[in-house]
Parts: structure tokens; C-alpha cells; sequence
């Protein structure tokens, strides 16, 4: 072969190999996965739940949407801590999303004014104890948050602590791989998201999160799943064992403004 043609020949190859690499990125971004942002805000007394449910309904949640953090859950606790605790869940497109979104905030005149009594609350008469954060990732097998339909409804937040990051991220190929998540989704589970810590208390661990209708469907559709052979067999498999030390579990209650 001439050089010239050598060279044609390889510029072709490499510009097709560019051109998979571009379709590759390209296909990948559409399956992206999500990130969140799991708030916990603690307060002193009922009163100032109420001064966080109208900064988050009238100022925070607006505010976000405006920069495409959507949609924004709410939730009460039913049954976990006993001082008045607000969970809080942004969704982001992307880290951009959450790393940005403080300063967009900051400078959003209209939520700096909605949001003011509660943003300006002085030392002597914080609007909340402390607020504690949690980044997460999306689970491969559900990329995206899923809103349930129903709006009278319960949410079950699990967590599952792990001793080490390899076990972490066995118990995470046990849910995508493995077929944990199918599952969930064949025995009537219904799952809202599914995310694996990134910065966040009790590391390492993964959070997931349920709805139901009340208790009773709760308690049916668990009983449902456990007794399912799939279920038996893969949980059975030794290459998933021992991978979780510590379950927490919280039922929630959605707020009225929540928009999940």
C-alpha cells in the first residue's frame, strides 16, 4: 500500500473509531443516572416544623424547580426519631446540578425574598437544630426516580450499612445484576429509587425507598416477596452472603405540598 493511501486508510479508521466512541458517550448520557440529595432537617419543637414546611412549600421548592431540581419529595416520619425530623429528596441530573445549586439559589432574588423569615432566622431563634446530607447515585437497573400515581400512600426508606466497600458494591450487583430489583418490580414492590452513597453518614451503605398504600399492603406485599422462589434461590447464593450488617428502616408520610 502508498503511504497516501496508508495514511487515508488510517484516518478513516480512526475518524469510524472516534465516530463509536461519540455514539457510545452519546448513548450512555441518555441512561445517565440520576443523583440524590437526601436531606434530614432536625428541629426543636413542632412549631418550627411548621416555619420549614412553609419555607420549603412557598420559597425552597419553587426556587428549585426553577433550576430543573425536580420533582422534590417531602416527607414526615411516622414511625423513627422522636424529635420533629423533616426528609427532604432533590433529584439532580447531574453532580453540575448539585454542586451549582446553592449559588443559583443565592442568587434568586424571588426565593431570597419568599424564603427570607427562615433564611435570616438569627443565633437566639434558629428555624432548625442541624441539617444533615446524603449524596447518592442511582442504581444501573433504575436510572431514574419514579413518582408513584396515588397520593394517599407510605414510603418505607431503607438503608443497608455494609462492613466494607466491596461488600457495598456486592449487595448493589445483588440488586442490578443479580436481579434483586426484578424481583421487587414481579412481586408488586414498588420501588421510588434506588441509590448507592456517595458522601454521607455510616459509610459505606445503600438507601432505597418504597411506597404502599397503608400497613396492611405493606405487610402483604413484603410477604409476597420473601415467600417468591426467585427470591429464595438468589438469596441462597452464596456469592451474596454476609454482605449487609445493619438495616435501618423509616416509614414516612408524604407532606401535602410534596411532589412525590
Amino acid at each position: 500500500m502508498k503511504r497516501r493511501e496508508f495514511l487515508s486508510a488510517s484516518f478513516l479508521a480512526g475518524a469510524a473509531s472516534l465516530s463509536t466512541i461519540a455514539t457510545t458517550i452519546n448513548k450512555s448520557d441518555e441512561t445517565k443516572p440520576e443523583y440524590y440529595e437526601l436531606r434530614r432537617y432536625h428541629m426543636l419543637n413542632r412549631s418550627k416544623q411548621k416555619v420549614l414546611n412553609d419555607f420549603l412549600r412557598n420559597a425552597a421548592i419553587p426556587a428549585m424547580n426553577r433550576i430543573g431540581i425536580e420533582p422534590v419529595g417531602v416527607f414526615s416520619v411516622m414511625y423513627g426519631p422522636n424529635s420533629p425530623t423533616l426528609y427532604v429528596l432533590l433529584p439532580h441530573k447531574s453532580l453540575e446540578s448539585f454542586a451549582a445549586a446553592t449559588s443559583l439559589l443565592t442568587e434568586d432574588a424571588k426565593y431570597q425574598r419568599a424564603g427570607a423569615s427562615f433564611l435570616n432566622a438569627p443565633l437566639s431563634d434558629p428555624a432548625y437544630v442541624r441539617m444533615e446530607s446524603s449524596l447518592m447515585v442511582a442504581f444501573e437497573q433504575m436510572p431514574e426516580l419514579k413518582v408513584p400515581e396515588k397520593k394517599s400512600r407510605i414510603f418505607e426508606l431503607r438503608t443497608y450499612e455494609n462492613h466494607s466497600v466491596k461488600a457495598s458494591k456486592k449487595k448493589i450487583e445483588m440488586f442490578n445484576a443479580g436481579g434483586e430489583i426484578e424481583i421487587f418490580l414481579k412481586t408488586g414492590l414498588q420501588p421510588v429509587f434506588f441509590g448507592e452513597s456517595l458522601i454521607g453518614p455510616r459509610l459505606p451503605n445503600l438507601t432505597y425507598m418504597l411506597v404502599f398504600d397503608n400497613m396492611a399492603a405493606r405487610d402483604k406485599q413484603w410477604g409476597v416477596f420473601s415467600s417468591s422462589p426467585e427470591w429464595k434461590k438468589l438469596r441462597s447464593d452464596p456469592e451474596y452472603a454476609d454482605n449487609v450488617v445493619n438495616i435501618n428502616v423509616v416509614f414516612l408520610r408524604p407532606t401535602s405540598y410534596s411532589q412525590i
